[in-house]
Order: structure tokens, then C-alpha cells, then sequence
């Protein structure tokens, strides 16, 4: 096959793999991952390195005290110094404990393949492995330095991941997600609202409800008073949403209560709605004399912006044509690990990983014979780049 292998070369190479796609995902599928249970993540990794070491490519453990570790696994087949990097970057934790198997075991049917984080997002994986295997195949000219990397934490906020990815996204001219695309039509996520949390906690001050409520300052009033003001600044066109998911206070209904407490989902499509958010937070001042408020928290994971993919997208739209792929774009209210490398000014394009529904849900699957065109339109994307 040429150097300059078409989109359609790809999708002709890789079409007669998907079983063998499927046995890997399978592989992957059963080397349950749970986020929070090192041993167990810990074999995930292991299997999972084992698969890209037979690539004959470079495979990095990077042991984590808590974790599973994360993998980093570099691609560059020349002698000669690369023009640069290309990041793609997913992971292998899932939000289901040992034991989910018994219940949701991967199973075929109807032409989807199911089982316990196979959308979110282990076929990501699987079909960025068998991109790189395609890559290698057809001897494509690559300029770029190819570095995979696997994190272990994604799922409970990427606490010991951060540092890693984003120290690779400042070496990368781009970055690729292998996150799951969104609904039947495999739509791309260019843009991802940022996501935090705040705790609001009013102090008041005690008192006997019937004997001396005037010299109690009520902590639920006031909290009852300070969300009614919170849920106004909500403005759904531009994608600012503020929940509260959690509320708590007061001790016995005679008793003015001294305490109450709220829980804030945030988020926002904008780093300047962001900003904004934040600082109305930290201005917010107390209805009633003598009450105090205690705000703590903010945003974790700024905005996928939509202009630092639009350049990316038009690219994989390009490449998907000649496969007479359509691809589409969305926008989504959750966050990734996207966001923080487009917030570092580094072109990201999310949501290149399978096709398929029920992501953290008994019922998530992906849609079999979709892979292998995803699996072409990663490896032309990086071989464009």
C-alpha cells in the first residue's frame, strides 16, 4: 500500500479486523477497572500495555501509589527528529465496581456489543490501537511524534493525571480524545462545558423558636434567600447552568437553626461565563444582619471552547467525506479531560471514540460495525497532521 494512504485505503484494511477488534475489546471489557480499586485497575493496565507492547511501540507505566497507573506510549518509527507531537489521550478507569460482570456481562447482540465501560471508554482504545497497527501496516509518512496516553483517574476528576496530560498537551501541536462520541450518528463533542462545584454554608445563630425568635438569625432563611438569588444568574442560551444538588440544615423544628448548607453544580460553555460565575459567588453578601456566609469551591475543569476545535473538525469532516462518512458535531454539558488541555490554547477535538448509548448505565453498548470507520478516520487524522 502507498505512503499516501487515503481515508479509504484505511476503512478497506481495517474492515476485515473488527473481530479481531472485538476480542480485544472483549479482553478489555472483562479486566473490570474500577477508578477506586487499585489491584483491579493495576491488571487492567497491565493487559492493556501488554496489546500496545506487540505494536513494537514504546509503553510507559507510570506507577501511582493509590491508582492504577497511567500509560504513555510513544510512536515514532524515523530516525530523524519529529516535526513536532500529536497527544491522544483517554482512560481506562470505569465508574463500576468489581463485581459488575455477574450483572452486565459482555455480551453481542443485535449488533452491539455490551458490558461494563465499553462506551466510555474502552472501545476508544481498542480503536485507537488498531489505528496505530493500520499506521504502521501501510508505512504512512508520519511528521509527528505519536504519544497515546492512558490515564487511571478520569472518571473521579483526573487528581493525579492533571499534571501528566497537560504537561504532554504544551508539548503537542493538537490533541485527539478517544472519549465516546455522542448518539447513533457518532456525532464529535466540539465543546464541553466546564464543570465545578461550590459549597455555600450560612452561619446564623440559635434560638427558641416560640420563646426568643427574635434573637435567633434563621440559617435556612437566609441560605432559602441566597439561592433564590443564585438560580436567577442561570442563562440556558448561553449555556451557564447552576443546580443545587444538595441541601442540609436545621436540628428540631423549635430550634432557629444556626447552620444550613447547599451544594452548587456549575457550569458554563464560555472561560469568560466561568470567571463571571466565580466572582459573583465571592461577592455574594448576606441577607440578614448578624448572618455570615462561608463559600468555598469553583470551577475544576474550565470550557472545551468551541473555536479551539473548529480547525480540527474541519479537518476530520474533510477526511470523512472521502469515506463517505458523515460526521457531525455537538455540544455537551459534561466535562472531559479535553477541557484542560483546550484551556491551555492547544487545538483539541473530543469525542473520536465509539458510537454507542449508556455511558455509566446497566444498559451501555456500542455499536459494532461503526468501529472500523472510526478506527480509519483516527489513523488518517494523524497521518494528515
Amino acid at each position: 500500500m502507498p505512503e499516501s494512504t487515503s481515508p479509504k485505503d484505511f476503512l478497506r484494511l481495517l474492515k476485515p479486523r473488527l473481530p479481531r477488534m472485538l476480542a480485544t475489546l472483549r479482553q478489555f471489557v472483562e479486566a473490570e477497572s474500577p477508578s477506586l480499586e487499585r489491584a483491579a485497575a493495576a491488571r487492567c493496565c497491565g493487559i492493556i500495555a501488554e496489546a500496545w507492547r506487540k505494536q513494537g511501540v514504546r509503553v510507559e507505566r507510570m506507577a501511582q501509589k493509590h491508582r492504577g497507573d497511567h500509560l504513555r506510549i510513544t510512536h515514532w518509527p524515523h530516525k530523524s527528529r519529529p516535526a513536532g507531537q500529536i497527544l491522544v489521550l483517554g482512560h481506562y478507569d470505569t465508574v463500576y465496581s468489581s463485581g459488575a460482570l455477574r450483572k452486565m456481562p459482555f455480551r453481542i447482540s443485535s449488533g452491539k456489543a455490551y458490558g461494563p465501560g465499553i462506551f466510555d471508554m474502552k472501545a476508544g482504545i481498542v480503536q485507537a490501537l488498531f489505528a496505530l497497527q493500520a499506521l504502521r501496516e501501510t508505512n504512512a509518512s508520519l511528521r509527528k511524534r505519536l504519544v497515546f496516553l492512558w490515564t487511571s483517574d478520569e472518571e473521579i476528576g483526573s487528581g493525579s493525571s492533571r499534571k501528566l496530560l497537560e504537561a504532554e498537551a504544551r508539548r503537542s501541536d493538537a490533541v485527539f480524545v478517544l472519549e465516546p462520541s455522542f448518539g447513533p450518528r457518532g456525532l464529535l463533542k466540539t465543546a464541553r462545558k466546564g464543570v465545578g462545584e461550590v459549597e455555600l454554608i450560612v452561619h446564623g445563630c440559635a434560638s427558641h423558636a416560640g420563646l426568643a425568635p427574635q434573637k435567633g438569625i434563621n440559617a435556612i432563611h437566609e441560605l432559602a434567600e441566597q439561592l433564590t438569588r443564585i438560580i436567577g444568574w442561570n442563562d440556558p442560551r448561553r449555556g451557564v447552568t447552576i443546580n443545587a444538588g444538595i441541601i442540609e440544615g436545621g436540628t428540631r423544628t423549635n430550634v432557629i437553626p444556626e447552620r444550613a448548607r447547599a451544594v452548587l453544580d456549575l457550569r458554563a460553555l464560555r472561560v469568560s461565563d466561568m470567571l463571571s460565575l466565580e466572582e459573583r459567588l465571592r461577592d455574594l453578601r448576606p441577607f440578614q444582619t448578624g448572618a455570615r456566609l462561608e463559600i468555598t469551591g469553583g470551577f475544576d475543569r474550565p470550557p472545551l471552547e468551541a473555536r479551539m476545535s473548529a480547525s480540527l473538525f474541519a479537518r476530520a469532516q474533510l477526511l470523512a467525506n472521502q469515506m463517505n462518512l458523515s460526521l457531525g458535531e455537538c455540544t455537551v454539558g459534561g466535562g472531559s479531560d479535553g477541557n484542560f488541555t483546550a484551556a491551555l490554547g492547544i487545538p483539541t477535538l473530543d469525542g473520536l471514540g465509539a458510537v454507542g448509548d449508556g455511558a455509566h448505565s446497566a444498559h451501555e453498548h456500542i455499536l459494532i460495525n461503526t468501529m472500523p470507520a472510526r478506527v480509519a478516520l483516527l489513523a488518517a487524522l494523524l497521518a494528515s497532521m
